[in-house]
């Protein structure tokens, strides 16, 4: 009981959300390998290790009956906040289609990019704060598949071992999937992978990006070509709240961050997401008063001035290789919020 008391108020300490986590990488003169590397740095996985009490595991729940009977399933027709379209490259955004948008919280997504696998933080009731969620045996990452039917598959939750987590923030390439978790045994919030074998994620690792000075945990972008890592960070430095920050990768070493001037403002420019050529920046940024999204375009290896497409309570972009644009929208009543479900812009052909 101790052990889960400790871990608690790690939590608590730590967020009240896993999506709304920040990151940071690599400090002036630090280098990070792959997460087969040995602890070099500072920071060490037995540095912040602590004891684990099995017995206090949560029972694993089903992910629908475990959403409160006085839940309040938003619609469109009773959001007083939509999402607002500014682009003519998409259709007007909409819901995604049960069974991924429930009554419960769905937040921070990731969709492969043939668009048939999609990962989607779930909790079932979002006024319940982290050191709760944890221990209700549902709340966490799922992956959901395409169907025939053009339909989702219901959610399943995706487990990467036994203890007390809570675990967000997906970015998969690949077999390989990169997570943020808070989880008993580590003292703090980390970075880990996994592998994807025979269809289950095994080989959990703490992953290298941790063995750094001064990092922070959160949404995180590596391109599929592995040269950069995209992340955001209030980190000095920047231009005000977060900023978005790369890494390069040279012979397998992450380099000093450089700031991404021309995307970033004195307000907050975070949760990154970078097309599978290259070629487009997406990312979160405050638009009169709530998150929307923004789009910069690289032309000749330079990132040009972003561009508003979406606003009002959108934010965390990832799209498929068609282009369909999925994020997150919260809804609010009166400065709370009621829930949050994925909405999907297709793009047109």
């Amino acid at each position: 009981m101790q052990t889960r008391k400790i871990f608690i108020s790690l939590v608590i300490l730590a967020a009240s959300f896993v999506s709304i986590f920040s990151y940071s990488c690599t400090p002036a003169g630090n280098h990070v390998t792959d997460d087969t590397s040995s602890p070099t740095e500072t920071v060490t996985e037995d540095s912040i290790k602590s004891p684990v009490d099995n017995e206090n595991i949560p029972v694993e729940k089903n992910r629908l009956e475990s959403i409160p009977d006085n839940a309040v399933k938003m619609t469109p027709e009773k959001d007083l906040y939509p999402p607002i379209l500014h682009s003519d490259e998409f259709f007007e955004p909409v819901p995604m289609p049960w069974p991924i948008n429930t009554a419960g919280g769905e937040d921070s997504p990731f969709i492969m990019p043939n668009g048939k696998t999609f990962y989607v933080f779930f909790t079932p009731d979002v006024s319940i704060p982290a050191e709760i969620q944890v221990l209700d045996g549902v709340t966490g990452i799922y992956v959901s598949n395409l169907l025939e039917n053009g339909g989702w598959s219901e959610p399943e939750r995706v487990s990467f071992g036994d203890g007390l987590c809570l675990d967000g923030c997906a970015f998969v390439q690949g077999n390989r999937i990169w997570f943020c978790s808070v989880r008993e045994g580590y003292n703090g919030i980390y970075w880990f992978t996994a592998d994807n074998v025979d269809g289950k994620w095994q080989d959990l690792k703490f992953s290298s990006l941790n063995m750094l000075e001064g990092y922070e945990v959160g949404e995180l972008h590596i391109t599929s070509d592995g040269s950069e890592l995209y992340f955001h960070s209030p980190r000095p430095g920047g231009f005000g709240g977060y900023d978005i920050w790369v890494c390069q990768n040279v012979n397998g070493e992450w380099q000093e961050p450089v700031n991404v001037e021309i995307v970033n403002s004195p307000d907050t420019d975070g949760w990154p997401y970078v097309s599978q050529d290259g070629r487009e920046l997406w990312y979160t940024r405050f638009f009169q008063g709530s998150p929307a999204l923004f789009r910069s375009i690289r032309i000749n290896e330079e990132w040009q001035e972003p561009e508003l497409i979406v606003s009002q309570f959108a934010g965390e972009p990832t799209l498929d290789n068609a282009g369909n644009l999925y994020f997150t929208h919260h809804y609010y009543k009166d400065t709370v919020m009621i829930e949050a479900d994925i909405y999907v812009a297709m793009k047109k052909r």
